[in-house]
């Protein structure tokens, strides 16, 4: 369907144009500009001036050589110069070529500090009345975008208005969209006001269709007069304005409208825009339906709020609606200064007989209400409107126990999770994994680890999914914490579910944690059950047990650790062990420690055969401070195969010399 400007005109039956001179004014420039190099007159007020001093006659060449001065002063960033020369031409009633004028105002303008912001917005301003020939579209808009950047909203309307004052009319392109911006950031919506009707005037009068504003021009200034004013009048003007212009409306402009109607209770005219909005086949209703409820709650008619929702739910398709958190806080807002728990819990059930059963549960009614109560910091009403739900004979959806849950999760509840969990669970709904992984990742997080387990074996009891992330995030805060009683216990229990993981890397964090703190017994019996359930021990089991074993002084233990791994070990970590330099230092030290050279001789003989260094200082010192007043002698009484390994580790070690 083509736009008819009339339709849209006839169908909100709007105001003719009128002036708005009730709007206050923004502060004056003089305000802005002080204190400044530009001082106003105080009698009577006028546009800011460059300081006048007595004229004096300057021949062609002196211009040249302060226009050359000028420039050079620019190209070395010489602000102070550059400005010096530019007051001399101006003071003496001549102004720089436009290229120069131009250059030195968009230089001033991206220096971003506000002293030589005023003295470009000054600058501007003079030449809007002297030589405005010389000025530039795009020196316009660089310097309203600074003043963006700066916060200067007052100065930003004020140059506007100087701009139409001496009749210099860039194209709306150059100045609406940054005003808009600056409109919205600063909440400025009187000013703007003003500038679109004297733009529309402009655009009409002078017939200049690049001033026409355009639709998000239009849209913020019926933005400011529907929220900000308020004005009925001053909405309805503003769309009599887009009407004559030919400006189509979109969802916001309707949406805007939606508001300031329900605010003032004008149903009638809510009743118009929803058929004009079907007329011009807007199907997007999302910000309209947020919007109304906003002006109803605004307004405090709650019944209008839940009668909104209800009626767009019955024809709001498969998905729900569509609103923001913005709008779900509004509402909570707004029932519990005006309303109460009992009021939201009938409209989350109302509502909940109405969503369709394909709805996401993020997408549902009662998740949005329940979750605005928990994002207001009010978690104990969120579990208030449970509690009226279920004394209303009303079913809760998950949507409602996920909201809360995620909250208990977030501030470490985690016994109330489980109980609001088992809960769930009796009456038939099913939590998906991510709820359960994050619960438990907050039980973790505050070290309750008989919560996360008994979370874990829900998980594991009521929904077929894969445990990995779950898995992982619990044996991760165990070992973080030293735990490794409570890892193997875990790692038993879940050893034999296909759905976790597990692998050699899992005990040997076991193993290397009873090592750490020296209970050497957990640490075998781990190993033990390892093997057992035919888990392959690698190259950090062994190292894990040998250093906590050299740790205690048990070196005998080394000794049968290093019987066993003699037959595994390969320079390939693919088909045994791995007996790299870690490895080969450790059972060197504690097998020279514990006097076992015979061992000592075989892992030498094991090196050299896979070519592996081995730097014999550390041995000469762990002999040197354990088997000092050793005898070759006695040895040779008592054990003589002892003797000739302890004779061939002295000479591969250099200690005979």
């Amino acid at each position: 369907m083509m736009f008819n400007p009339m339709m849209w005109r006839r169908a909100l039956t709007l105001l003719a144009e009128r002036q708005l001179s009730t709007i206050p004014k923004i502060p004056t420039l003089y305000s802005f500009l002080q204190p400044s190099l530009f001082l106003l007159k105080k009698t009577p007020p006028s546009s800011p001036q460059l300081p006048v001093s007595t004229p004096k006659t300057l021949t062609q060449d002196q211009i040249n050589e302060i226009e050359s001065n000028l420039s050079s002063s620019l190209n070395s960033n010489n602000t102070e110069e550059a400005w010096k020369s530019f007051k001399t031409l101006t003071n003496n009633s001549t102004s720089p070529s436009k290229s120069l004028t131009n250059s030195l105002i968009t230089h001033l303008a991206s220096l971003n500090d506000i002293h030589n912001l005023k003295r470009a917005f000054a600058s501007l301003v003079f030449l809007l009345e002297k030589n405005s020939h010389l000025i530039e579209f795009e020196t316009i808009e660089m310097l309203l975008n600074s003043m963006k950047y700066a916060d200067a909203a007052a100065p930003a309307f004020a140059l506007i208005e100087a701009m139409f004052k001496n009749r210099f009319f860039p194209p709306l392109g150059v100045w609406g969209p940054v005003l808009v911006e600056i409109t919205r950031k600063n909440g400025c919506f009187s000013a703007f006001l003003r500038i679109f009707n004297e733009s529309c005037r402009i655009a009409l009068d002078e017939k200049l269709d690049f001033m026409k504003p355009d639709l998000a021009s239009c849209n913020a200034a019926l933005e400011g007069c529907c929220f900000a004013l308020a004005s009925i009048a001053d909405a309805e003007n503003v769309v009599e304005k887009m009407s004559i212009l030919g400006v189509r409306p979109d969802e916001s402009t309707f949406s805007f409208l939606a508001y300031l109607y329900a605010l003032k209770g004008l149903e009638g005219k809510i009743v118009e825009l929803e058929n004009l909005m079907a007329g011009l086949k807007l199907s997007n209703k999302s910000a309209f339906i947020s919007n109304l409820i906003g002006g109803y709650v605004d307004s405090g008619n709650l019944e209008s709020v839940s009668a909104t929702i209800l009626r767009h739910l019955k024809g709001g398709g498969k998905e729900g609606l569509d609103f923001s958190d913005e709008t779900y806080c509004k509402v909570v807002k707004g029932f519990l200064q005006h309303g109460g728990v009992k009021d939201l819990a009938s409209l989350i059930i109302e509502a909940q007989n109405l969503e369709p059963s394909s709805v996401m549960v993020d997408n549902s009614i009662g998740h949005g209400i329940v979750n605005a109560c928990v994002n207001l910091g009010s978690l104990d009403k969120a579990h208030s409107v449970l509690d009226e739900m279920n004394a209303q004979g009303g079913s809760v959806g998950l949507g409602v126990y996920v909201s809360i849950l995620k909250a208990y999760c977030k501030e470490n509840r985690t016994a109330e999770a489980a109980q609001l969990i088992s809960e769930i669970n009796n009456v038939g709904l099913r939590l998906d994994a991510s709820i359960y992984d994050s619960l438990i990742e907050a039980s973790m997080s505050t070290q309750d680890f008989q919560a996360a387990f008994s979370l874990f074996r829900d998980m594991r009891d009521s929904i077929n999914t894969d445990l990995k992330g779950s898995y992982l995030t619990i044996m991760t805060g165990l070992t973080e914490n030293h735990r490794p009683e409570l890892m193997a216990a875990f790692l038993d229990e879940v050893v034999d579910d296909p759905r976790v993981e597990v692998n050699t890397h899992d005990w040997n964090s076991i193993i290397h944690a009873f090592c750490k703190v020296g209970r050497l017994e957990d640490a075998r019996r781990t190993f033990r059950r390892m093997t057992f359930l035919q888990f392959v021990p690698n190259d950090q089991t062994y190292l894990s047990l040998i250093n906590g074993y050299t740790t205690a002084e048990k070196y005998f233990s080394v000794l049968m650790l290093w019987n066993e791994v003699k037959r595994k070990v390969s320079t390939d970590c693919d088909k045994g062990i791995k007996f790299d330099n870690n490895l080969v230092d450790a059972f060197l030290y504690a097998l020279v420690k514990g006097g076992f050279f015979d061992a000592v001789m075989q892992v030498v003989e094991k090196c050299q055969e896979m070519k592996v260094f081995v730097d014999k200082w550390r041995y000469k010192q762990a002999f040197m401070e354990t088997h000092k007043k050793l005898r070759v002698a006695k040895l040779r009484r008592r054990n003589v195969r002892k003797m000739e390994a302890l004779i061939a580790f002295k000479n591969w070690a250099g200690l005979n010399t």
